[in-house]
């Protein structure tokens, strides 16, 4: 069975999820694919992830083709998955983060499709919400398929970082990711459609988003000043002036939420921003 099918490598990259990270490689065990080498990096941790890994490799050293676990001072995400990248052997890659969870069949499903679609570049599926206790609290399965850098650029999509598998050859084609950048999946999905790769969406439940206080995406402010220096990055492209323009609004918002700003300064900015797009607009039309 091994020998038919070709090699993925799993990458958990772990830090402070002492909580979470044994459900995390379980999930990986109970992979139905049997072809598999797993990478976990602990990123500096000071919980005792660490102890919780180091737990779990015999078992994983047991099931897995190759088992390569390291932990050292804390580098950052984008700099551990690019550690990460240049110790994969597989064909596939994908990448969970350490407090989410794998169906059994993600890996199997996953590797058919690419597979038999060898113009796809990487492939995504549905969510399920997660709590801290492993309770299901929502789900989240999209109908498009497809979805163009213009809607990627717009986000007008759907593809979560977590259900991701790609070909290991197309993400070394675009640099792997920038580690000066915190939202790398949307960087790193803008980069591949910019060079026409394609990415599908499977309308399939295949993991389980876990919802916690620690997760980076509730910090609004942080989030979009990550988002517009990925923006920042695509200013050639027809639709970067309104989306900037979005995310100026939104910082605006968000400052004024935190008390940061008057409501008078707020009106006034979003003035001098909708000033700005007009111009450029009309100047564009001569």
């Amino acid at each position: 069975m091994k020998n038919n099918y070709p090699l993925i490598s799993i990458i958990i990259p772990c830090y402070n999820h002492e909580k979470y990270i044994e459900d995390s490689i379980q999930s990986i065990i109970e992979q139905t694919y049997s072809n598999i080498e797993f990478i976990i990096i602990d990123d500096g941790s000071k919980d005792k992830s660490v102890e919780k890994i180091q737990a779990m490799l015999p078992a994983c050293k047991q099931r897995f083709e190759h088992v390569y676990f390291t932990t050292r001072p804390n580098k950052g995400l984008c700099a551990t998955l690019n550690e990460a990248l240049m110790l994969c052997h597989g064909k596939y890659i994908s990448i969970i983060a350490s407090d989410d969870i794998m169906l059994a069949h993600k890996t199997q499903l996953q590797v058919d499709y690419l597979e038999e679609n060898p113009d796809v570049s990487g492939v995504f599926s549905g969510v399920e919400l997660i709590d801290s206790n492993n309770q299901i609290i929502d789900k989240r399965v999209s109908e498009r398929t497809e979805y163009s850098f213009q809607e990627i650029f717009s986000n007008k999509h759907d593809l979560p970082a977590l259900t991701q598998m790609y070909r290991l050859k197309d993400i070394n084609e675009v640099g792997g990711y920038d580690e000066n950048i915190k939202i790398e999946d949307w960087f790193l999905l803008l980069k591949l459609t910019n060079q026409n790769k394609i990415l599908r969406y499977i309308p399939e439940i295949l993991c389980q988003y876990r919802i916690h206080e620690e997760n980076f995406s509730k910090n609004n402010m942080n989030m979009i000043v990550e988002m517009k220096k990925v923006a920042n990055c695509f200013k050639t492209h027809a639709n970067y002036y309104r989306i900037n323009y979005k995310l100026n609004s939104r910082l605006a918002k968000e400052f004024y939420r935190q008390g940061l700003i008057k409501k008078s300064i707020l009106t006034r900015v979003k003035s001098i921003f909708h000033l700005y797009i007009y111009k450029f607009f009309k100047g564009a039309k001569k």
